[in-house]
């Protein structure tokens, strides 16, 4: 399957990846390494990240290092190989991350959002397309094929849906992100795409010029999606900190509210290993995982 195929060559730039996670990382002392998938563009996540960075060295006594990665595999191996300690993963992401850590690897956190989390597909403006059966012989893009919002679940809601992408698309693109999908279909370089409805709220709120020129065509049934793991073997003391630190944000108070307000959520709240196991089922119909 061309899916397939788009994986592998992705997993074959596991190694370069990897080269941005120095061995060394993982001797620093008093250092959190926190790193998230790739799935908007890298200058964004920072951006996002720096004032949450801020309030977990506040919290946790610990200088904060985030280490920005263009594959969502390097991630994964970055939580496996002990040189990321937390990590902003999808859910399907997740879920690989639990696989190759033999389950070591502890989701803590998700915001209250990814308990009914949802993708949206899009197209042109001016489409004339009313369902997503009006889709079948056009070009679709996909965000990265790991991506579980931008990927995954949109695809196993087509099927269910009675459309296969391979068969029934024209072609199949992955833009690499969410916010690469919307310019993807913007300037015509996809009829259809779809996206996670974080990011295309965030886009349409800030007057996106690429959201400006596209309209949702459907919105994907819910699911649990993002949330924020640790590696296997983190020190629990420091996982209790991680978490409670988490948990006390609260978009009231006017010191967390820049906090939140990037991070798009009105709450963190626990999570676990369970919830994910509709996103593991998904993955294993579309022959993704084992």
């Amino acid at each position: 399957m061309p899916i397939l195929r788009t994986l592998l060559a992705a997993a074959s730039a596991l190694v370069l990846q990897l080269a941005c996670l120095p061995a060394a990382w993982a001797q620093l002392p008093g250092v959190l390494r926190v790193s998230a998938i790739p799935d908007e563009a890298p200058t964004e996540l920072q951006r996002k990240f720096k004032p949450l960075g801020d309030y977990l060295k506040k919290e946790t006594g610990l200088e904060v290092l985030f280490i920005p990665v263009t594959d969502y595999a390097a991630v994964v191996e970055g939580l496996a190989t002990n040189k990321l300690d937390l990590a902003w993963l999808g859910g399907f992401t997740y879920v690989q991350a639990k696989l190759r850590t033999n389950g070591g690897a502890v989701p803590i956190v998700q915001r209250a959002e990814d308990a009914k989390f949802t993708s949206r597909f899009i197209v042109p403006a001016a489409s004339s397309a009313k369902t997503l059966a009006d889709l079948k012989g056009k070009t679709f893009a996909f965000g990265a094929p790991s991506s579980t919002s931008g990927s995954l679940m949109p695809r196993y809601f087509l099927l269910q849906a009675g459309i296969d992408p391979e068969r029934d698309f024209k072609s199949v693109a992955f833009s690499g992100a969410h916010d690469a999908t919307v310019a993807f279909v913007a300037a015509g370089r996809a009829e259809a795409g779809v996206l996670n409805a974080s990011v295309m709220d965030k886009l349409v709120e800030t007057n996106n010029p690429n959201a400006a020129k596209v309209r949702v065509l459907a919105v994907t049934p819910p699911y649990f999606d993002y949330n924020w793991t640790v590696r296997p073997g983190l020190d629990a003391a420091l996982t209790k900190k991680l978490t409670d630190a988490f948990l006390k944000l609260d978009p009231a108070r006017p010191e967390m509210k820049e906090i939140m307000d990037l991070q798009r959520a009105s709450k963190f709240i626990p999570t676990q290993n369970s919830n994910y196991d509709g996103i593991e089922a998904a993955a294993k119909s579309a022959g993704l995982i084992k």
